[in-house]
């Protein structure tokens, strides 16, 4: 694109003020928008520039101008483009100053915007062979400050596409949560932005941040194809790692603090109702419940190869601050502050979040909303497939709490909470299971949480020599108590079961009782027996 196809356009109405043919003919290799005195520093050669002449006064005399216009001839600007808005007009010294340095000058009226001269540059670009161009140089600046100012990655990706006009730009984690997003970008659930990425029915760029669990690494997603230069993607995309980046390395104050509630609910005996207040506070989540308690740990399967972010950042803790990532609203929770949908729906209830790790290495998260309900068990289940997915070599086991309605509840929605998690364990130790305490309504569920060894001891203890599956005689009995209790006592279905004569039944059932010390005429004593089969 030349000097004179952009003075050209009739929708941008620019009024050119002095120019040589010559100098029209000149190609423009992109656009910078400034209004320092002295802009040498930020314009790169075949570039026009904008600017709003903020910089200039009446009473500055010829000099401020000449100083300028020097600053643009020595760096090659292609053309100036000078603001009328501020003043009116465009100042006659200035337009001398250009005619003595032969830079090339029109005046931008007040009704247009930068913005829509800067779209028509770069879009009249990458139209053509130009697909290689890279982000305006004014963007890298702007960009470039942001990150110094520790900006979140939605200022972040507003600034990198804002000369783009409306196109539209997401970063997804790999679980679907919408970490940011341009203005004015319909919003994506977190299923279906997992399928547009594995579809590639758009363009992605993986953003490649270090300190980060293979669940919370960002994703930049167009949905066109043709929204953007590939190597722009790539620019944009080595920014927002940075910005990722910046923010795992903040101080952890937050987390030594999610660390010391963990410790805290975790600890034998009772706790002070002030020294939970306190340590909520300090988490930066609220003193009234009701809070939801969700524990996980995580394991990698082998003999897979590590995945991504093992040996970088602990695994459960970051499959957890995913989950809650989802689940979290509004973030704003010390060690959790993470915004997103969790599946799409609107109005997710959840307040905040705050994620640590407990005294024995799982990692645990309390969750505050404004309703006391099994909201978070509803969107965890939604959200568990989809951030298990995301590293198919890890195994991970949750278990979640029942509602805690006030602070001093707390701690035994943890313990709750970890019991699921073993329940979890048990009941799937090779697969990725989430499991909710308040599902566990049978007696067969209960015990699934009840620790491997514990469960082994138990049934040792109370079955004895019926354990002893080698011997054929003992193995008989065995099944009889199994079937006669699977029939509820009854000896006349048990012997039809069995293909037995009832007499032989009573014979068996009284060995029974003898090796065991149970009596099968007492409820507890079957429920003990029944207990015991099951904890096998």
């Amino acid at each position: 694109m030349h000097v004179e196809h952009l003075l050209g356009d009739t929708s941008l109405g620019l009024r050119l003020l002095w120019a040589e043919d010559t100098l029209l003919r000149r190609e423009i290799s992109g656009v910078t928008v400034t209004d320092l005195e002295d802009p040498a520093r930020f314009v790169r050669p075949g570039e026009v520039v904008l600017s709003g002449l903020v910089w200039w006064s009446p009473d500055g005399g010829s000099g401020k101008a000449e100083r300028f216009v020097s600053a643009l001839k020595d760096a090659g600007a292609a053309a100036l483009l000078a603001g009328e808005e501020t003043h009116g007009n465009v100042p006659d010294d200035l337009v001398e100053a250009c005619v003595r340095h032969r830079v090339p000058v029109a005046g931008v009226p007040a009704h247009i915007m930068f913005r829509s001269i800067t779209d028509t540059v770069y879009l009249r670009q990458w139209g053509g062979l130009s697909r290689h161009h890279a982000l305006p140089e004014n963007t890298r600046v702007r960009l470039s400050r942001l990150l110094a100012q520790e900006a979140g990655p939605d200022a972040v990706l507003a600034a990198a596409f804002a000369h783009l006009g409306g196109t539209a730009a997401y970063v997804f984690t790999p679980s679907g949560r919408t970490v940011a997003a341009t203005s004015g970008a319909a919003a994506v659930p977190a299923r279906e932005a997992v399928a547009l990425v594995a579809e590639e029915s758009g363009v992605t760029a993986s953003v490649d941040a270090g300190g980060v669990s293979a669940y919370e690494r960002w994703l930049l997603y167009l949905p066109d194809p043709d929204g953007a230069p590939p190597r722009m993607l790539q620019e944009v995309a080595a920014v927002l790692a940075r910005c990722q980046e910046a923010g795992a390395r903040r101080p952890s104050a937050g987390s030594r603090a999610a660390d010391g509630l963990g410790a805290l609910l975790a600890a034998p005996g009772e706790r002070e109702d002030a020294a939970v207040e306190a340590a909520l506070r300090r988490c930066g989540l609220p003193e009234t419940g009701p809070y939801q308690v969700l524990v996980v740990d995580a394991t990698v399967r082998p003999p897979e190869a590590p995945q991504p972010g093992v040996g970088e950042v602990p695994l459960a803790e970051g499959a957890l601050a995913e989950v809650a990532g989802h689940l979290v609203e509004t973030g704003g929770a010390a060690g959790a502050e993470r915004d997103g949908d969790a599946d799409g729906g609107e109005g997710t209830p959840v307040a905040a979040a705050v994620v640590g790790r407990l005294p024995d290495g799982c990692a645990f998260a309390v969750l505050s909303s404004g309703v006391a309900d099994d909201w978070a068990d509803g969107w965890a289940h939604q959200v568990w497939p989809l951030v298990a997915e995301c590293a198919p070599g890890v195994v991970l086991h949750g278990g979640i709490g029942v509602p805690a309605a006030r602070p001093e509840g707390l701690g035994g929605a943890l313990a709750q909470a970890r019991y699921a998690l073993t329940s979890a364990r048990s009941t799937a130790p090779g697969a990725s299971r989430f499991i909710d305490a308040g599902s566990l309504t049978t007696l067969d569920a209960l015990l699934t949480g009840v620790p491997a060894d514990v469960r082994a001891a138990y049934s040792r203890r109370v079955l004895g020599p019926l354990l002893e599956s080698d011997r054929p005689a003992i193995a008989a009995l065995l099944s009889t108590l199994e079937t006669f209790l699977a029939c509820d006592g009854s000896w006349a279905r048990t012997a039809q079961a069995l293909h037995l004569h009832v007499n032989t039944v009573h014979y068996r059932a009284e060995r029974i009782e003898r090796l065991t010390g149970r009596d099968l005429s007492r409820l507890s004593d079957r429920l003990d027996l029944w207990a015991a089969l099951m904890c096998r």
